[in-house]
């Protein structure tokens, strides 16, 4: 089964980190926040991935063109833009680094890679890092006969939560990880059908295409209680080396 990561994005909120790289790129123990995503993947038995390309694209490129522990390993179609690291040491990744458009947006992107996909598909974003088991994941997408799944998880605390009374702080709950509300956590299971809700480069698959398919009754959601961590801010951004540091990283499964 082929895992398509966006990796397209600006970051503007991490203009300190993505002025030179783009976000996939951002280094957690020195390794690319792409790498690790992909490594989850891969330890999982998921080898085959679309890279669907945009801002500083050519820096991706360069990296899986140049990766210090397969260049005598893999096999490299520039005219495809394909990599494959069938004989890899350390992985055994086909990759397809797309370029899908600079301003291109989240849907658009999909929709470029509608002719690659034949077949059932994870999709994901390349900037958010989980322990979701996938294999569960996709034993629920294949129960419910829809077109589409997407992960749902509790937002991220991003600050403290006080109780106050009268001036006098009653309660400090520094994490507060009891929400009822969800969000969208990426990692989507899609049938080919589910990116033909998609009209152009314009289009955010947030917006219109999942609206449609929820619409239709065609999006179901996965419910993942444990970990996930998104990097929007170089505030998320520190969590996550933090927790590779220190030898707690939920998503290091391998």
């Amino acid at each position: 089964m082929k895992v398509v990561i966006l990796a397209g994005g600006y970051g503007m909120r991490l203009s300190e980190e993505t002025e030179i790289l783009p976000k996939p790129m951002i280094e957690i123990g020195g390794k690319p926040l792409l790498w690790h995503l992909m490594k989850f993947f891969s330890t999982r038995h998921f080898n085959e991935f679309i890279v669907a390309l945009g801002y500083k694209g050519e820096v991706i490129k360069r990296y899986f063109l140049h990766y210090p522990q397969l260049q005598s390993h893999m096999h490299v179609n520039l005219e495809k833009g394909s990599v494959d690291t069938s004989g890899g040491v350390d992985e055994d990744w086909k990759i397809d680094l797309i370029d899908t458009g600079r301003d291109t947006m989240t849907g658009g992107r999909l929709k470029r890679l509608r002719d690659r996909v034949q077949s059932t598909i994870i999709f994901t974003y390349s900037d958010g890092l989980s322990d979701i088991n996938l294999e569960r994941l996709l034993e629920f997408h294949r129960s419910h006969g829809k077109i589409a799944t997407v992960t749902a998880v509790p937002p991220p605390s991003r600050f403290g939560l006080l109780e106050i009374d009268k001036d006098q702080v009653s309660s400090f709950n520094e994490k507060p990880r009891d929400s009822h509300e969800l969000i969208n956590g990426g990692f989507f299971v899609l049938e080919p059908d589910a990116l033909d809700y998609i009209d152009d480069d314009s289009t955010s698959w947030e917006r219109e295409p999942c609206e449609r398919l929820a619409k239709d009754g065609q999006l179901m959601a996965y419910r993942h209680n444990g970990y996930w961590q998104c990097v929007d801010t170089l505030h998320e951004l520190r969590l996550l080396r933090n927790a590779w540091s220190d030898g707690r990283a939920p998503w290091k499964i391998w």
